[in-house]
């Protein structure tokens, strides 16, 4: 049995809320810079640099890369053989609280969804734990802004959906969205599960890394097939046309009922944020 103290959780949350606001990941940040040389579209192709300078500038001057720095949501795998000295959901809030305001990050929480009095220090996280094997705890910061999240979704398919029915949904999404998610963007895709395990997913899916595919070549290639329909749409950087809607789309899968297919689509802007560590 490894023993953790809350005070270590409460440290590593805080640094890595404002790391995760601070920079892209690195394979994310290629795909940006990589995608100014490969647009078409003169205007793309200007706000794409605008977007590049725009993370030197955050990095730079240690700023936050966007102005919306999200609602935290942390994801925890604990290890069954740790033992942690203290409250382990007030450790990681309170993690949140320290990093957003001594960090100066934007505290954009509201205590109550319908009062809408701000928290004052962006908490409470959103928190999903799972227990897993081992003496180590993994921590992973996914501030996810609203401009984006709002243009997520979910549907409650039927087994009778076929693959291109599911191109078609991630397609629509996108078109919806236009320019409010601040693309060019990532898809998180979860498909299967129930209701809330479909969304799970999704979310899950966006703190995975842009350059690995799905293990499973089919899902791959799905991924592939659904990147290059909603590149066709001709929403482009920022809304303004261009080739370059989307940098990646992530699935994620899980078993689901003979009578169901859920699939929800979360959706990430050029700058979808996501720091982990382990303690």
């Amino acid at each position: 049995m490894r023993i953790i103290q809350a005070c270590q959780i409460t440290e590593a949350v805080k640094n890595l809320c404002v790391e995760a606001n601070r920079e892209l990941p690195p394979d994310l940040e290629r795909l940006v810079r990589e995608q100014v040389g490969q647009e078409t579209a003169e205007t793309a192709g200007a706000v794409l640099c605008d977007l590049c300078r725009n993370l030197d500038a955050a990095r730079d001057m240690k700023i936050p890369i966007c102005q919306d720095t999200g609602m935290a949501v942390v994801f925890a795998e604990v290890g069954q053989e740790v033992y942690i000295e203290g409250n382990f959901e007030e450790a990681v809030n309170l993690g949140v609280s320290r990093g957003y305001v001594e960090g100066l990050l934007r505290c954009s929480v509201v205590s109550d969804p319908l009062r809408r009095v701000n928290s004052g220090d962006n908490t409470p996280a959103v928190l999903h734990t799972r227990l897993v094997p081992g003496d180590k705890i993994s921590l992973t910061v996914a501030p996810k802004g609203f401009g984006s999240e709002n243009m997520s979704s979910i549907r409650m398919l039927t087994p009778a959906a076929t693959e291109e029915d599911l191109i078609a949904y991630a397609v629509d999404t996108v078109r919806t969205a236009g320019g409010n998610p601040c693309p060019p963007v990532v898809l998180g895709i979860g498909i299967g599960g129930d209701f809330e395990l479909c969304a799970y997913l999704a979310k899950k899916a966006l703190c995975r890394s842009v350059s690995v595919r799905h293990p499973d070549p089919f899902y791959a290639r799905l991924e592939e097939k659904m990147l290059e329909a909603v590149n066709r749409t001709g929403v482009g950087p920022q809304g303004f046309g261009g080739d370059t809607t989307a940098l990646a789309v992530n699935i994620e899968t899980f078993a689901t009922h003979i009578a169901g297919l859920p699939v929800a689509i979360n959706v990430g802007c050029h700058v979808t944020r996501h720091k982990r560590t382990i303690i």
